[in-house]
């Protein structure tokens, strides 16, 4: 299940943060693009606590449809030839 968080065409906007200058000098020395980067790692944070909720929201749906399939199988069962 892929779930679009944001919209990946919204503005930039510019943002003033602080970071550790040892990094700073090792992404530049690196050619990193600090901007790319803090929207990739944003989006996998972002992403993972989406899931987390979603799992912890989930949780009683998804056990009981579990333990339903386990006691009496799924539609295809019957059919399946392999």
């Amino acid at each position: 299940m892929q779930v679009n968080l944001f919209d990946p065409d919204a503005p930039k906007k510019a943002a003033n943060l602080s970071i550790n200058s040892d990094l700073l000098r090792l992404a530049k020395e690196r050619r990193i693009n600090l901007s790319q980067a803090l929207e990739a790692r944003l989006t996998e944070m972002l992403r993972e606590d989406f899931y987390l909720h979603w799992n912890e929201e989930n949780k009683e749906a998804v056990d009981d449809y579990n333990c339903r399939i386990e006691a009496e199988g799924t539609f295809g069962d019957g059919r399946r030839l392999f």
